[in-house]
Formats: C-alpha cells, structure tokens, sequence
C-alpha cells in the first residue's frame, strides 16, 4: 500500500489556487500584486548549521509590484502541526532569502492543524533588558480558529 504525501499534495493545491489564497485573505495585497507576473521560485533548502537540520521553504514565489519594475517575494510556510521555535525559523528563512535575492519578502506562515486553537505567535522578538534588537513580523492564517461558514459568500472577483 503507497502512503500519501499530504505535504506535497498540499503544496500542489496551494501553487495551484495561489491568487485566490491572496485574494480571499490579502486583499489590500492584490491592489499593488501584479498577478499576471506571479513565478513560483524552485525549492529553497536552508542549513541550521547549529541544529544539524537541513530544511526546505514550503513555498516561494516572486511576484511584480503593479506598474513597476520592482519585484518582492512572497514566502509562504506551511505547518500541519505546532512546532515550538517556529517563529524562530520564520525569521532564519526570511533572513536567508533576503541575503540570496536582495529583495522584499512577505512573509506568510498557515496553520493547518485540528488542535490547539490557541493563536499561534506572529511574531519573532530578540531583546535584552536594554533594548529590544530584532522584532519580525509575519502574517498568521490559522485554519482552525476561522469560520467557514465567514468565507461562503466573499467574493473574491
């Protein structure tokens, strides 16, 4: 019996209905997105060197800015379960990317997970009682704390 790849599989659907995943919860982001440039990036593998771990950007596209020649990324994680240091490594990878490309990344992560409903963080902080050294922000869609039933009748056209 072959097992499934939930994690390919669900990359695939995202690649696949990525503009209206930007539509239905980044719509101030389509005002200046220019859709017709979207470019799915290949994979991006990064080393923790200090965790012994070797990692893989779930998903990375490079879009225009509207009416400009200026492009951004757009880094999307995936987590199908709660993972302690995640905020951690939202910031190493968007670091990583943004020395590779010199570009602008926005970065998303989505929560796929039934449990817990607690709201994930969005955020990495870096402080010492002095001063507060990196604050990262990311942008959190977390499945299981959205209605559905909210989403039925959003026009996304």
């Amino acid at each position: 019996m072959s097992r499934i790849n939930h994690d390919r599989l669900f990359k695939e659907l995202l690649s696949t209905f990525f503009v209206e995943l930007i539509e239905l919860f980044f719509p101030e982001m389509i005002e200046y997105l220019e859709a017709d440039s979207i470019e799915f990036v290949e994979k991006e593998i990064f080393t923790d060197i200090t965790a012994g771990a070797r990692r893989e950007a779930d998903l990375l596209v490079k879009c225009r800015f509207q009416g400009r020649e200026a492009f951004f990324l757009i880094h999307l994680e995936h987590q199908s379960k709660r993972e302690k240091d995640f905020a951690r490594r939202m910031f190493f990878y968007f670091a990583c990317l943004s020395e590779k490309f010199a570009l602008p990344v926005y970065p998303i992560a989505l929560f796929s997970y039934d449990n817990p409903k607690s709201a994930e963080k969005s955020q990495y902080l870096l402080e010492f009682p002095d001063r507060k050294v990196v604050e990262f922000n990311f942008t959190v869609i977390q499945l299981n704390r959205l209605n559905w039933r909210d989403y039925l009748t959003q026009d996304t056209r």
